[in-house]
């Protein structure tokens, strides 16, 4: 028997949850076929099997949070699936003293000293606390998003209560007992802190029997058909609910066929096939909850929950503006030396190297070249202390379907052009694929952003913290300029720098800039450290 675990997440990134898993118990897989799918508040994590054989069990279902190398499932080799090996596992199932076999530590977060010691007090009757699970690594508090139940409802061991959302993944909150709600002590938009009380279950004589008392098969069972939507207790998992954002399609739209009436990606995406097949008709908004000033307007209008890619991302620039004293300086490029330069190797470059020779490697080379000589704009503050970085590890904004992403060169400064060229590429197809880890996206020291490839001539870019700098590309355009006394059209490009002004003054950003647009007028003084 092969264990499927949580692969490395990245740097500072200890849990994920559960999105969709592409096969079922009893399932053939091949070595290295996708099983299932982990998302953390930034990347999507495929899951490939180890080993062939038959997917014996799942541990930790749809919607789950599990943490790094937990326990996914298990796979039967090939001729080692014997009759045993081949029955679903029942991964509700619970012994008196502990968590589900094969699945210690995972589930809501909770220890099994404290989840034991909960049972036992509510098989003597006594009431039970519901406390926030652990939440991660640095992540102190939660916000109460939605609760599945009400004061005076039953509910059943693991039963889902509440939903949690912190800046990084949802977290559910399961019943740690079976009893009566008898009381909510955070309700719905309140925050509450690590191992703060929730609410309290308390004992009933009708309510004693745990969720796990159905069958395993259950576990995996479709919903009758007709039935789009889960029950009002199962919420669809965060990759279900992106797709339905992304694709801007309600909820009842979508038939789902996870565990317990869960959506999909592959639902969402049939639903979002089949809306596109049909007659175009008019749909009602996704939700409306504020009345429109005209009632007309009503039926034109349209919310979508954010995803939590755009909400850490509107997060951390909010926060970058907050924190530091951010400033930009602007100047202006002459691209005809660096454009001809490229005209003239393009070929001879893509022949040798096997990569495409863009203008992000130039801008590298110059921006790695003028930060040796202005390191403060290479460095970052920390408390009451300036952190240098004799280093420079770049990172290149990227835009994505989902959201801005910037994936980062490491030692950027000791890279050739073609390998910059090739890490810029490699690194950008990751991104519109969604296959960058948080690893990839973490610890650069200065940006670069293009924003040119969409036209911008001019932008005032925002610092990407810690960060003190980030330079900003734009878009070349043919202007009249004066050479040596007489008008000349040359391709222009406006560059802009923003920096932070607490760190950076401004003769260091003015310096910075001029010796990058020196850089790029006279590409050989790049060859000659000039």
């Amino acid at each position: 028997m092969t264990e499927v675990r949580v692969p490395t997440l990245g740097e500072s990134v200890t849990e994920a949850t559960v999105a969709t898993w592409f096969k079922k118990p009893g399932d053939k897989v091949a070595v290295d076929e996708m099983l299932c799918e982990l998302e953390t508040d930034k990347v999507t994590v495929e899951v490939p099997s180890p080993v062939a054989g038959t997917l014996s069990d799942i541990v930790t279902a749809e919607g789950e949070t599990v943490g790094v190398d937990a326990l996914l499932g298990n796979i039967a080799e090939e001729g080692n699936a014997g009759p045993e090996e081949m029955k679903p596992r029942d991964t509700t199932a619970r012994s008196e003293d502990g968590p589900a076999s094969g699945a210690a530590g995972q589930g809501s977060g909770q220890g099994s000293g404290q989840r034991s010691g909960q049972r036992s007090g509510q098989e003597g009757g006594q009431s039970v606390d519901v406390m926030v699970p652990t939440l991660g690594e640095s992540v102190t508090e939660a916000t109460v998003s939605t609760w599945f139940k009400k004061v005076g409802d039953t509910v059943a061991q693991d039963e889902m209560l509440c939903e949690l959302e912190t800046d990084k993944v949802s977290v559910e909150v399961p019943a740690p007992a079976a009893g009566v709600l008898s009381e909510i002590v955070a309700t719905e938009g309140t925050t509450v802190q690590a191992n703060g009380k929730l609410a309290v279950i308390g004992g009933s004589a009708g309510a004693t029997a745990p969720a796990a008392s159905a069958p395993a098969e259950t576990q995996y069972s479709t919903p009758p058909a007709g039935n789009a939507g889960p029950g009002k207790d199962v919420k669809d998992g965060p990759a279900a609910e992106k797709a339905m954002a992304e694709a801007g399609i309600s909820r009842d739209q979508v038939q789902g066929s996870g565990r317990d009436g869960r959506a999909t990606k592959a639902d969402v995406a049939a639903a979002v096939a089949a809306a596109n097949s049909a007659p175009a008709v008019s749909s009602a908004p996704v939700s409306a909850p504020r009345a429109p000033v005209h009632a007309d307007d009503a039926a034109r209008e349209e919310r979508v929950k954010m995803t939590r890619l755009r909400q850490t991302i509107a997060r951390r620039l909010k926060d970058a503006q907050n924190a530091a004293a951010i400033l930009t300086t602007y100047n202006e490029v002459d691209m005809t030396e660096v454009m001809a330069l490229r005209n003239q190797y393009k070929e001879q470059f893509e022949k040798k190297h096997g990569a495409r020779l863009g203008f992000m490697s130039f801008f590298t080379k110059a921006c790695c070249h003028a930060l040796k000589e202005v390191p403060e704009v290479n460095a970052e503050i920390d408390g009451t202390d300036i952190v240098y970085k004799n280093f420079v590890h770049m990172g290149v904004a990227a835009g994505t379907p989902q959201g801005l992403v910037v994936p980062v060169i490491r030692d950027a400064d000791q890279m050739s052009f073609a390998e910059i060229e090739k890490a810029i590429a490699e690194k950008g197809k990751r991104a519109r694929d969604g296959k960058l880890s948080m690893a990839e996206m973490q610890g650069g020291t200065f940006t670069i952003s293009n924003g040119g490839v969409y036209g911008s001539l001019m932008s005032s870019p925002i610092l990407n913290p810690p960060q003190s700098g980030i330079l900003g590309m734009h878009k070349i355009q043919d202007r009249p300029m004066v050479i040596n006394g007489e008008i000349k059209i040359r391709p222009m490009m406006y560059l802009a720098l923003s920096y932070d002004h607490r760190i950076v003054d401004g003769k260091g950003a003015v310096t910075f800039l001029v010796r990058v647009k020196e850089a790029l007028e006279d590409p050989r003084r790049l060859l000659m450290d000039l």
